[in-house]
């Protein structure tokens, strides 16, 4: 097991490998006189699935809110591609290629499921909703991520289960040549189908080159997909590493405690820093 102050074994900052696709570098992040993130270091390299893990209140929803622009960062640097960029909304994040799925999935009830992918992004044509353009986006990319459960792409998003609404959250995310998508507990409150139809499609993103973010309480479901796996705990990165290097109940001590050592975590750092 990685020990929280050496250097991890990451996957994606061997001699030889590329550059992680995003690395977070000494973010801090302070609400008033209460510090959420001390000193954060994270790499998501591409076509690598990283499970996020960490117990409540440990600053999963901060960091995950960081990374997509909706909180910014006090202290520290992200990179995107090898560059230091500077993230401070929503739009910006897209437009380097990050796109977000929250919990709460920030569907449309009252539309169908064309209308939802193309929510504030809608086509034109001669001033006109280009609705055949629309609809052939929208299938080709259900098509490409193997959504097939759902009936109709016209049909109104309320008509659909839990992990077909998962499903077109995330295709709704990725159509937009993403190249970094963050899911916040992507399984919760599914059945043991749609969790599988959802876990599936986590993998499909990763087999098309996609670096993925699943940030989930789940171990089964984290060890399932994920190549790299990071803790938080108390706003600070104790443990990250390829996920041969976890077993549950260690990312279970690192959760609780900090690491099983009993000493004060220090922020885990990469490889890739070590020169």
């Amino acid at each position: 097991m990685t020990e929280v102050n050496e250097a991890p074994k990451d996957a994606s900052s061997g001699g030889d490998e590329a550059e992680p696709l995003l690395k977070l570098r000494g973010i801090d992040k302070h609400f008033g006189p209460v510090q959420a993130l001390y000193e954060v270091n994270l790499d998501l390299p591409a076509g690598q699935v990283t499970g996020l893990c960490g117990d409540n209140g440990a600053g999963k929803s901060v960091l995950t809110r960081t990374i997509a622009g909706a909180h910014h960062p006090d202290h520290g640097q992200i990179y995107f591609e090898g560059r230091p960029v500077h993230i401070r909304s929503s739009r910006d994040a897209a437009a380097l290629g990050i796109e977000t799925v929250y919990q709460d999935l920030a569907l449309a009830d009252n539309l169908d499921i064309v209308q939802n992918m193309f929510l504030g992004r809608e086509r034109l044509r001669r001033g006109l909703l280009d609705e055949d353009a629309m609809e052939i986006a929208a299938a080709d990319t259900l098509s490409t991520l193997r959504v097939t459960t759902v009936r109709s792409i016209r049909q109104p998003v309320a008509s659909l289960s839990g992990g077909q609404r998962q499903s077109v959250a995330v295709a709704k995310a990725v159509m937009w040549n993403s190249k970094l998508v963050l899911l916040d507990e992507p399984t919760a409150a599914l059945g043991v189908v749609q969790t599988r139809q959802v876990l599936d499609l986590i993998k499909r993103l990763r087999d098309r080159g996609l670096a993925v973010m699943v940030i989930s309480h789940n171990l089964n479901d984290v060890f399932e997909v994920a190549d790299r796996i990071a803790v938080l705990y108390l706003g600070r990165m104790v443990a990250e590493a390829p996920v041969t290097d976890f077993d549950r109940q260690s990312v279970v001590e690192y959760m609780t405690t900090g690491g099983a050592n009993g000493r004060s975590p220090e922020p885990a750092r990469s490889a890739s820093d070590e020169g």
